[in-house]
């Protein structure tokens, strides 16, 4: 019998990168906001390029922030105090555009229905613990291992913007080897290319991947252009909502294409996949498919779905119609049913930032529960 044989890559960034910058930016503006007021409404973008910060977007609330501190206090945590490398918390330019959300909306908001029309997306699988595909398990772990040996000195050249890839050969869905690993990590100017790239496989990559499942033929890529010193939003310009798909499943997953950063939890394009996420997961979770998807769609002022629709991809144990039945007798998934639900009007989305939204087991998405 012929088997399927593919390759899949997914992708994650680090927290100095432009467009996490901007997210974070973002998310802490809200936190701040839900500290005071957990009525809040927020909806903020953030653009970073060369020296300079923009924050515009909607806030109504009862709470008083001071945008231009959260600003510099954020790219300062992030590593941002170079204006010829990355960029200096101390001296860039922040301009502010902020408005009151629009009484339109409100008025739909107010009565329980969703902030904005919405096609969302869910997914989980058993590729890993965390019930999340592998390859974007793993960019999220080397990611995350690259801020742990810059922040604790043990790779003490390295600096805050950087990116890490990931392909993974299947062999009819099961995930087998990886077939190639991609690290492009900003440094200082004085460092030993060859060293560095000696360096991040051996206290890098070699520390968080499954040895298993590297092989003779595993491709190893760190820095392919040899230098990476000018970075952060010096190197390139950031923007919030712009890593949806490392937010989310590494493109493993569909996706309705709202971004998360810097909504309060009214905007479904948050809340709704969070649930949706929810949803999946612990239909996995709970043995009924090995892999599973979720679609809600919502529109603009109204509390309950258009639709709901579920794919597991021929892995269902019992049939599909079944579990949509299960999961509307068991969720609540009006816009006021899912915040309540999850508890998403405390000031945890500044820890989502980074490293993706999903497969991390502080947050009340990721609970498991009985369906």
């Amino acid at each position: 019998m012929k088997y399927k044989r593919y390759f899949l890559t997914s992708e994650s960034v680090t927290e100095g990168h432009p467009d996490k910058v901007a997210d974070l930016v973002s998310d802490t503006i809200l936190d701040e906001c839900l500290k005071q007021d957990k009525e809040s409404r927020v909806a903020v973008e953030t653009l970073v390029s060369g020296n300079k910060v923009v924050v515009a977007g909607e806030i109504t609330t009862n709470a008083k922030i001071n945008i231009e501190d959260i600003v510099r206090d954020t790219l300062k945590q992030v590593g941002y105090d170079d204006q010829k490398t990355t960029m200096d918390y101390r001296t860039c330019e922040i301009e502010q555009y902020i408005k009151k959300q629009s009484n339109d909306i409100a008025i739909g908001v107010d009565k329980g229905g969703a902030g904005d029309q919405g096609i969302i997306f869910g997914f989980a699988c058993d590729e890993t613990e965390e019930y999340m595909p592998y390859p974007i398990y793993l960019a999220h772990k080397i990611t995350k291992r690259l801020a742990e040996v810059r922040k604790s000195g043990e790779i003490d050249y390295l600096k805050t913007d950087g990116k890490a890839q990931v392909t993974i050969e299947y062999v009819d869905d099961f995930p087998i080897r990886v077939d190639s690993i991609l690290i492009s990590t900003q440094h200082l100017e004085s460092v030993d290319i060859s060293k560095m790239q000696k360096e991040l496989i051996e206290k890098v990559v070699l520390p968080v991947i499954d040895s298993d499942m590297i092989d003779i033929e595993t491709k190893f890529f760190i820095n392919p252009t040899g230098r990476f010193i000018i970075g952060g939003a010096i190197g390139d310009t950031g923007l919030t909502g712009r890593k949806i798909i490392v937010d989310t499943y590494g493109g493993y997953a569909r996706h309705g294409g709202g971004a998360f950063s810097g909504k309060d939890s009214s905007k479904v394009d948050r809340s709704a996949s969070y649930m949706a996420r929810h949803i999946a997961k612990n239909i996995v979770a709970n043995g009924m498919a090995r892999r599973c998807e979720i679609q809600l769609s919502y529109g603009i002022g109204m509390e309950y779905p258009i639709s709901l629709f579920i794919e597991c991809f021929g892995t269902n144990r019992i049939p599909e119609h079944l579990i949509i039945k299960a999961i509307k007798g068991r969720f609540d998934l009006t816009p006021t049913g899912i915040i309540e639900y999850l508890k998403l009007k405390e000031p945890i989305y500044s820890k989502t930032t980074n490293y993706g939204h999903f497969g991390r087991e502080e947050f009340t998405w990721e609970n498991i529960v009985q369906i």
